[in-house]
């Protein structure tokens, strides 16, 4: 994989960050960790990431780099004893989870650590001085190149708090579908945070009639769709996977705020399901950052007939424009179109017996 732009822009300034133990939040696998080991030797690195796919990957690419050197967490909080000299952080989508992050962090930084924010100028990084000014003593802008930014800041010392409390990060709303009453719980940066989605509420109101057995919800987010199911199908028994750890923690709470059960993990797109299900059920996401891309999903569709138990059906929400029908239609069977709404298509496939 070749550097990304604000990958190229932190190499820019490689001598800004210098450091014994940095870490590296949210940060891709795309070559610069290499160039950072080699840089600086003497350097232990730590890796956060809240996504999945970039966690596999610097796992796998620096499995034979000692322990020692870097350290890899895929979670949706980090927890350390190390004290860190310089945060790397990539700016996320979401401005509620910078905050977020720049609170998880606060318990293994001090006053003189060095963080650096960087991303794509589309991203909304020029606000990085306004949301940080609570937080920082500064926020300088350091670089521009590449239709990026990046920025420097110190945390105010008053603003070091060591406790982090992740109940108070929850946005808790409820909901009624067809006359079922639900509390959802959602982390920042999770899609849909504060209220049901116009494609997901369209969707639990078209799903099929009865549901038994297994349920696999594919992209769960805060795991709207499994509680619907789980309350009004008891006789399911439900599995929800999401690329992020963010949205893994939401869905694992929504559960038990509505009392229900369900096998909440990681994956990339399929990568970790080994069970077959009756029913899947999604509303499968094309954003990854601020970029979109229909390659998970689409590998989705293309690869979730050897999940499916015998006449299993999935059962899909998506934008109109979308061209989802024809993928279901040659990698799983008979595909219809069950409503078309405000700009969303319901599309559900049965698994075809050839």
């Amino acid at each position: 994989m070749s550097l990304t732009n604000p990958s190229q822009l932190l190499l820019r300034n490689i001598e800004l960050l210098i450091a014994d133990r940095p870490l590296f939040i949210n940060l891709p696998e795309d070559g610069f960790i290499d160039t950072y080991l080699e840089q600086y030797s003497t350097s232990n690195i730590s890796c956060f990431n809240t996504n999945f796919i970039d966690y596999q990957a610097i796992e796998h690419k620096h499995a034979r780099t000692p322990k020692k050197r870097i350290q890899t967490t895929f979670a949706s909080t980090y927890r350390t004893e190390i004290s860190h000299d310089l945060v790397v952080i990539a700016f996320p989508k979401s401005k509620a989870e910078l905050n977020f992050t720049l609170a998880m962090i606060a318990h293994c930084i001090n006053e003189t650590t060095k963080i650096l924010l960087v991303g794509e100028k589309k991203g909304g990084i020029q606000s990085a001085p306004k949301l940080t000014k609570d937080l920082f003593a500064n926020c300088q802008k350091i670089d521009a190149a590449r239709h990026c930014l990046l920025f420097a800041g110190h945390f105010n010392a008053e603003t070091l708090a060591k406790d982090f409390d992740l109940q108070k990060w929850f946005k808790k709303y409820q909901i009624t579908v067809d006359g079922i009453e639900l509390t959802i719980a959602s982390l920042p940066g999770v899609f849909s945070q504060q209220k049901l989605d116009v494609g997901t509420a369209l969707l639990l109101n078209n799903l099929t009639r009865e549901m038994t057995g297994k349920v696999l919800d594919f992209g769960c987010g805060a795991g709207v769709i499994s509680c619907f199911i789980g309350k009004k199908y008891p006789d399911t028994s439900l599995s929800l996977l999401d690329v992020s750890a963010l949205a893994i923690t939401s869905a694992q709470e929504s559960l038990a705020l509505n009392e229900l059960s369900g096998r909440v993990f990681a994956s990339n797109s399929l990568s970790e399901v080994n069970e077959k299900y009756n029913h899947v059920v999604s509303n499968p996401p094309f954003h990854q950052g601020v970029k979109t891309n229909y390659q998970a999903s689409e590998d989705f569709l293309a690869g979730i007939n050897k999940q499916l138990k015998p006449q299993g059906d999935i059962t899909i929400v998506a934008n109109s424009f979308l061209r989802y029908q024809p993928i279901m239609l040659q990698h799983i069977g008979k595909t219809q179109v069950i409503t078309k709404e405000q700009g969303f298509t319901i599309y559900q496939a049965q698994l075809s017996s050839r």
